[in-house]
């Protein structure tokens, strides 16, 4: 028998759902309304499946037509009122979900796709789930006047489905991408990129790398700017690598200028 949407109705007739919230069960959509659309589900009783529940703002689904055939999950049913609330949205966000704790598992760097920023970061996209990129995170290379739609490799912070947060490292996947050449002791010839009271940022592979102002090499020192200035390339070390926070501390003690 040849598939139609009329025998796929027909064999979902056949069988006596349990119908449950929670549930996923597959469905026709055969009517367009005002606030949304009917579907099929194969019980006497016909779901409806809202506007606000066919996709993610940020995220839309196009051209969603009558006779299109897929799963749907369950949100609200009522077996008093005979009413079936069906989502598309919640299906997407579970099965959404379900990779990106798969992908934290196994920890690796992984390339997401930046749709937005606030004054604190940039805003990402992966998996159909909204994320945030932390500006504290980010790698001295990238440009956030120009970076929408731009894919970036990242690292995992915070990946959690209760509280649907969802934080990630440009600077942790770049780190993690030159840690071999990033053993203790080893020499860097750096830029300096920013000059704070609490010490100086050097650049070393576009990670802003600390040089705490007790590790500067210069007794009594109070005010960096007077031994130092931006663009200026010094010799550091690297003292420690922090490769869950994307984070390096270099020194100047016991070497060379």
């Amino acid at each position: 028998m040849s598939f139609t949407h009329k025998n796929f109705a027909r064999i979902l007739t056949k069988y006596n759902y349990d119908i449950k919230e929670g549930d996923i069960i597959a469905g026709t959509i055969f009517s367009k309304e005002k606030k949304g659309y009917l579907v099929d589900i194969g019980n006497p009783t016909v779901a409806f499946l809202p506007l606000e529940e066919v996709s993610f703002s940020f995220s839309k689904i196009k051209n969603i037509e009558t006779n299109l055939t897929q799963e749907f999950f369950i949100f609200a049913y009522s077996i008093h009122t005979k009413t079936i609330i069906v989502s598309i949205k919640r299906l997407v966000y579970i099965r959404s979900w379900e990779r990106i704790k798969q992908l934290y598992k196994e920890n690796t760097i992984i390339y997401t796709r930046i749709i937005g920023q606030n004054k604190g970061g940039l805003l990402i996209e992966l998996e159909n789930i909204q994320g945030f990129i932390p500006k504290s995170h980010l790698c001295y290379m990238i440009n956030r006047n120009n970076v929408t739609n731009l894919d970036i490799p990242c690292k995992f912070l915070i990946a959690n489905e209760q509280s649907n947060q969802l934080v990630l490292s440009n600077r942790a996947a770049i780190l993690e991408y030159y840690i071999s050449n990033l053993k203790i002791g080893t020499i860097f010839n750096s830029t300096i990129i920013a000059i704070k009271p609490y010490g100086i940022f050097v650049n070393i592979y576009n990670i802003p790398a600390l040089l705490h102002i007790s590790e500067a090499a210069i007794p009594n020192i109070n005010d960096l700017t007077n031994q130092f200035f931006l663009g200026q390339t010094i010799n550091v070390k690297i003292i420690h690598v922090d490769t869950k926070q994307g984070r390096l501390s270099v020194s100047r003690r016991n070497i060379k200028a």
